[in-house]
C-alpha cells in the first residue's frame, strides 16, 4: 500500500516546497524588522491608528460604519491591497504546506512505514528533514511581528473593494493565533505520529554515539589513522550504512533534539530516548533554524517541558543532567562554563 502512495516523491517535493516557504518566512522577517527597508505602510504616520486597531482586534476587524481607524486604508485600499498581497500570499502557503505536511504525516501513518536510518536512508532522511523543515516554517512564523497587521491589512482592503472577506482569510487567521505558542500547539498536532516519529530517530541511536566520541576516543581508536594498519590501505571498506557515514553531527542533532521536543512523550517515558536526547543536548548552545535564525535548545527545553502537565519527571531529568553539561541553563538563558566542550579539540585532531 505504502509504494501506491509515492510516498518517497511526496516527501522530496514537501520538502523543496517547506525550504521555500522557510527562506520566505526568513526574508518577510528581516524586511519588517529593519528600519530601513520596512514597508513605508507600516511606518507611515497616516496609517498608524489602522496599524495598532487590526493588531488590537485580529481577527474580527469591522470597517463597517464609521470607523475612523481605517480610514486611511479606505482612501488608499488599492495601493494597499496591492503592497501586502505578496506577503499574504507567503502566509498562504504556508498554510497549504501545513495541510500537505499533516496529510502526508496521516498517510504514512495510516500505512504502517518503516523508518530505519540504516535500512532505508533515504525514505528515512526525508522524513526527518520534512519534520524538521516544518517545525522551522511554524517557529519563523511566530516571529514575525507583523503578521497580523499584514494579513488583516489585506483582508480590510480586499473587503473593501470587493464587498467580502477572501475565502481563506477565516482559516489563515485562526492559523495565525492557534501557533502564537507555536511548541504548545506543534505538540497536540504531532501527539498522534509520536510512535513513527521516535522510531525514526530511535535509529540514530547506535549511529549518533559512534560519530559523537570525543577526540580522545577518536585518538586512542586510531580512527583517522593512516599508518595504524598500512597493509590494509588498498582494501576496499565493506559498510552496509555507508550513506549514514556523510550525515554530519549537526543534522542528526537537530533530528534528536527536535523531533524529542515535538513528541516529548518518547522521552518522559522511554529510557533510550531520553539518553539520545541528553547526548545531544550536550552538543551545543544553540540548533540553527534558517542562516542567522536559531534556537535556544536548552531554554526551549526546559520551557516545554514546564508548560506540560505530567511531564514533571522529564524535567527534573533535564535539570539533574545541566552538572553534567559543558554549560549551565537557567529560565533566563545561559551561562558557557569555563569547562571546554566535547568537542573542543576535534578540529587539532585532524
Amino acid at each position: 500500500m505504502a509504494y501506491q502512495q509515492k510516498l518517497a516523491e511526496k516527501l522530496i517535493i514537501l520538502n523543496e516546497r517547506g525550504n521555500g516557504v522557510l527562506i520566505r518566512m526568513n526574508y518577510i522577517k528581516k524586511i519588517c524588522s529593519d528600519p530601513k527597508l520596512r514597508p513605508s505602510f507600516l511606518t507611515d504616520k497616516v496609517m498608524e491608528p489602522a496599524v495598532k486597531y487590526i493588531n488590537k482586534k485580529f481577527p474580527t476587524i469591522d470597517f463597517r460604519g464609521n470607523n475612523q481607524h481605517l480610514t486611511s486604508i479606505q482612501r488608499q485600499k488599492s495601493q494597499v491591497l496591492a503592497a501586502v498581497s505578496s506577503y499574504y500570499d507567503s502566509f498562504l502557503d504556508v498554510m497549504e504546506f501545513r495541510d500537505h505536511v499533516y496529510e502526508l504525516l496521516n498517510t504514512i501513518d495510516a500505512c504502517q512505514c518503516f523508518f530505519d536510518i540504516s535500512v532505508n536512508f533515504e525514505l528515512t532522511k526525508s522524513y526527518l528533514d520534512l519534520i524538521i523543515s516544518y517545525t522551522s516554517v511554524i517557529i519563523m512564523l511566530s516571529r514575525l511581528d507583523d503578521k497580523k497587521v499584514l494579513i488583516g491589512m489585506y483582508n480590510c482592503a480586499y473587503e473593501m473593494i470587493n464587498g467580502s472577506c477572501d475565502s481563506s482569510y477565516p482559516r489563515l487567521s485562526q492559523m495565525i493565533l492557534s501557533y502564537d505558542q507555536p511548541w504548545k500547539k506543534l505538540n497536540e498536532d504531532f501527539g498522534p505520529h509520536t510512535r513513527v516519529v521516535t522510531s525514526a530517530v530511535l535509529s540514530l541511536q547506535m549511529l549518533y554515539p559512534r560519530r559523537n566520541l570525543p577526540a580522545d576516543h577518536w585518538r586512542r581508536a586510531q580512527l583517522l589513522s593512516l599508518l595504524s594498519a598500512p597493509g590494509t590501505l588498498l582494501d576496499p571498506a565493506h559498510c552496509d550504512t555507508v550513506s549514514c557515514e556523510y550525515l554530519s553531527l549537526e543534522v542528526m542533532e537537530r533530528w534528536i533534539i527536535m523531533c524529542f521536543l515535538l513528541c516529548p512523550s518518547s522521552v518522559n517515558s522511554h529510557q533510550p530516548s531520553l539518553d539520545l536526547w541528553k547526548a545531544a543536548l550536550r552538543s551545543g548552545l544553540y540548533l540553527t533554524l534558517i542562516r542567522d535564525e536559531v534556537l535556544n535548545i536548552h531554554k526551549v527545553s526546559e520551557e516545554v517541558l514546564d508548560s506540560l502537565k505530567g511531564y514533571g519527571k522529564a524535567n527534573r531529568r533535564y535539570q539533574g543532567m545541566q552538572g553534567a553539561l559543558p554549560f549551565t541553563t537557567s529560565k533566563h538563558g545561559c551561562n558557557v562554563r569555563t569547562s571546554l566542550p566535547t568537542h573542543f579539540n576535534v578540529e587539532d585532531f585532524h
